[in-house]
């Protein structure tokens, strides 16, 4: 191994991707606009504000006591909808997905909700909906809870059974923190997977790589300086989610030694992989083709955008086959769980695929292979 040899490629290998904005685009803007494109939908303030339609036929000091209920805290943005319009007709003309209707009778209700003990006293409330819609549910519970809150305040008494959350994580986290080592590990696997497919692939299709056989340059050497152009990459591409990460939606992650332990083996295991698929691109424009087979089935089955948790057994059972899912979830357990034992345990397969990948891509490149 020859140290100013190494030297010499990683410097070409840098130069030759600065020149290339499209690779840099997607090394560095690519997984930054996902942090910030999710990170704005799923980054929501602490109270829900939900838009609620209600037909008021009571027009009572009762009804204005459960309007000040449902916006108190912001829950629901009031829009009155007039007596005289079927509920059902007003939902679909306007694309409702929950309209709340409060009866004549309503006004029977005041006396119980100034302390009087009138137990026989009751009515019903009518809410319109769509079953449909995806988002219904949560404003029919915000509502259930708002309307159990007044039913305790007019009988008085306190609920005999009460939930007291207890949270398996030390802080409390948002969406954001468990995406952004998703997004790190995606990164990382897509330009590592990415380039060194797609350089071997036109090194090999331009026969440089039997060329190279005839240079002072050893396999050792171009692995090396390999290993370490990726390297480099994946350290920038790393550093530039977390500030912008840190910087725009103010995310509390562990930072420690795990980070950059774990950053190397997921380099060395898709690099590995590269190397293990040139053989399979004849030609430089296949190379991407062959590259997404394998990324796009490790990118949403592997717990990056979603909890592996959601989807059906069987995939669970296929996604605990991927690197990916590994990585990831050695990212979550050192960022988020502080959980070193598990860090270890998830790094510790990673590290065995990455090994086993890469000695058999270093058996695989060959450079008297024919083109």
């Amino acid at each position: 191994m020859t140290p100013s040899i190494i030297a010499a490629n990683l410097t070409v290998r840098l130069k030759s991707f600065y020149r290339e904005k499209s690779a840099m685009f997607f090394t560095f803007a690519f997984p930054v606009i996902l942090v910030l494109v999710f990170g704005t939908i799923f980054t929501k303030p602490e109270h829900l504000d939900f838009d609620l339609p209600v037909q008021d036929l009571s027009h009572s000091a009762a009804s204005a006591r459960l309007l000040d209920a449902l916006t108190t805290d912001h829950t629901f943005r009031i829009t009155p909808v007039p007596a005289g319009v079927d509920a059902k007709q007003y939902a679909k003309e306007n694309k409702q997905n929950l309209v709340l209707v409060i009866p004549e009778n309503f006004a029977v209700l005041e006396g119980r909700l100034l302390g009087a003990r009138d137990a026989s006293v009751s009515v019903a409330l009518t809410y319109v909906h769509d079953p449909s819609s995806t988002s219904v549910n949560t404003k029919i519970q915000a509502l259930d809870a708002i309307v159990a809150a007044m039913n305790q305040k007019m009988t008085g008494t306190p609920p005999f059974i009460t939930l007291v959350a207890a949270s398996i994580l030390p802080k409390q986290y948002r969406f954001i923190e468990f995406f952004v080592p998703g997004i790190i590990a995606m990164a990382i696997m897509t330009s590592c997977l990415g380039n060194a497919l797609n350089m071997n692939a036109e090194l090999r299709q331009k026969g440089i790589l039997r060329k190279l056989a005839t240079t002072p340059i050893t396999r050792t050497d171009w692995l090396v300086s390999s290993i370490l152009y990726q390297l480099i990459l994946s350290v920038a591409s790393t550093a530039a989610i977390l500030l912008v990460s840190y910087a725009v939606f103010d995310v509390r992650l562990h930072i420690g030694a795990w980070l950059p332990l774990i950053v190397v083996v997921e380099v060395i295991a898709f690099v590995g992989i590269g190397m293990l698929l040139t053989p399979f691109a004849k030609e430089a424009e296949s190379a991407s083709a062959v590259g997404n087979a394998f990324l796009f089935p490790m990118m949403f089955l592997s717990g990056t955008f979603f909890p592996v948790e959601m989807m059906p057994v069987f995939l669970q059972s296929f996604a605990k086959l991927l690197p990916l899912y590994y990585v990831n979830e050695a990212l979550r357990a050192a960022m988020i769980f502080v959980d070193d034992p598990a860090t270890l345990r998830l790094a510790g397969v990673a590290a065995g695929f990455a090994a086993i990948v890469f000695v058999a891509g270093t058996f695989k490149t060959r450079w008297n292979e024919e083109t």
